[in-house]
């Protein structure tokens, strides 16, 4: 097995041990600002993080091989359906090194939420991602509020919440 397979190994056995006893659930900092990324749509067409400044925005990073990210993609999902037309940008942000694992994925988990690709992981390197999924949820200033890392379907309620407020900012 390659060093790169280990990596993804212990990744997706930490995120299952995150999952099913801590989800993990922090307010960032308040000068932790969204970092200066540029991520790709399936085209390959690049999608700059700072074009959603001025939205709330929810960033999840997920991968075909994590275990928990097979629940929490469709719940990310139906949060996203549910509050998109109220201002809530979600992003879907993939990390396979090779897209076809990605796209397998996608094809067993029908979804309207964008997903963006990241095979180099630049992305969770400046965010300072440490397991997965990790989700972050910034304002419209661009600055980072909440983070959540690992999954629980309890968590649904505290992505809510947070949304609300978010969007109820000026």
């Amino acid at each position: 097995m390659s060093g790169m397979g280990i990596n993804r190994l212990a990744l997706s056995l930490l995120a299952a041990v995150l999952v099913v006893l801590v989800p993990v659930w922090t307010a960032a900092a308040a000068s932790t600002h969204t970092p200066d990324v540029v991520l790709q749509q399936a085209d390959g067409t690049p999608v700059p993080l700072a074009a959603y400044q001025g939205k709330v925005l929810l960033v999840d990073f997920w991968a075909s091989w994590c275990v928990p990210c097979k629940t929490s993609f469709p719940a990310l999902d139906a949060i996203f359906r549910e509050y998109q037309r109220r201002g809530l940008e979600v992003l879907a942000v993939n990390l396979d090194e090779e897209r076809r694992q990605a796209d397998v994925f996608l094809s067993a988990h029908p979804h309207q939420m964008p997903v963006l690709f990241d095979p180099k992981g630049a992305a969770p390197l400046a965010f300072g991602v440490k397991g997965m999924p990790t989700s972050f949820l910034i304002d419209k200033t661009g600055t980072i509020r909440f983070t959540h890392m690992g999954y629980s379907g309890n968590v649904d309620v505290r992505y809510r919440q947070e949304i609300v407020q978010l969007l109820s900012e000026k």
